[in-house]
Formats: C-alpha cells, structure tokens, sequence
C-alpha cells in the first residue's frame, strides 16, 4: 500500500496477498465489508458533476487524474436516510467489469482478515427487498459482525456507462 497526494493507493503486490481480506467502512451505523481486491484507492470527496438521467443513486461523475468516473451514493443505494457530507464522507475507488467506479461511504475504518469459516450466509428472509441479494454474507471479525457486499450484484454495468458531459 503507498499514499498518492493523500489518496491510499493499492498496487498488485497488496492484491495478492488480499485474499478474505475487507475493506470495512461505515454507512449509517452499520460495518459494511468490500473485497480489497476490488478496492483501487480511497480518496477525499470532491466536487461531483451531475449528470441527468441516471438513477438516483449515481451522484453524477468526477475527474481523478483526468479520468472521468461514475460515483454511487451508497445510502441512496440502499435507500436509507440521506445526511450532509462532512471530514470523514469519503470516496472508495473500486474496479468492477474492468470499469472505475466511486461508492460515497461515511467513513472508512481498516482492513480486515475474514476467513470463510468466519462468514455466515445472509439471513434467509421472505421479503422483496432487491437489497438482500447485494449481500454476500455476514463476517465475524472481533465480536462484531460485518455485511459483506457482493459488489457484482449490487452494481448494474449499464450504471457505470456515463458519458463525459459537454463542456
């Protein structure tokens, strides 16, 4: 891991040694965990371009290093109650379907070494909810418990196909 004018970066040497590791961030009050190997750095939150016609949990884009990506607000995402960004809203970079992508999280908290032993299946519920397919399990690290996202369910690849808009 190095550090890139205050953005943490991964480079390959991290993401081999990764494997049951997670990045552990906080959204409302809940731990939520995403595979490190899909983590490509975490950066500040910075000024977001809207862009019309997208769902409305896609905030719009923003310009890192001269590429344009897409960022997901993830409690509009999960449709819970939205609040003021402040110093600790921040910006996970993820890669998925070979495309960058930003998820909008409260604030991020460490990696974390979940074996699978460790991680149960999601609860077995009747219900509706679209959400429950985004989680892949629950990890137990340290008497807490962790949701553990599955990113390739919760992000739709036709989200992440935005255009630059017109200057």
């Amino acid at each position: 891991m190095k550090e890139d004018n205050g953005a943490l970066l991964l480079d390959d040497d991290d993401i081999d040694t990764m494997t049951n590791k997670y990045l552990v961030f906080k959204l409302c009050s809940e731990n939520y965990g995403i595979d490190i190997q899909y983590v490509k750095e975490i950066i500040e939150l910075q000024k977001i371009i809207s862009i019309p016609d997208m769902p409305e949990y896609i905030r719009g884009v923003i310009n890192l290093r001269g590429m344009v990506i897409p960022v997901m607000d993830l409690r509009r995402r999960f449709h819970k109650e939205t609040k003021d960004f402040d110093d600790r809203t921040c910006i996970i970079v993820i890669n998925i379907f070979e495309k960058n992508t930003g998820l909008i999280v409260d604030s991020v908290d460490e990696v974390v070494d979940i074996p699978e032993t460790n991680i149960e299946p999601p609860p077995n519920y009747s219900s509706d909810l679209k959400s429950k397919n985004f989680i892949k399990g629950i990890g137990k690290f340290n008497n807490e418990l962790k949701i553990i996202l599955d990113l390739e369910k919760m992000i739709k690849e036709e989200d992440l196909d935005v255009k630059e808009p017109a200057v």
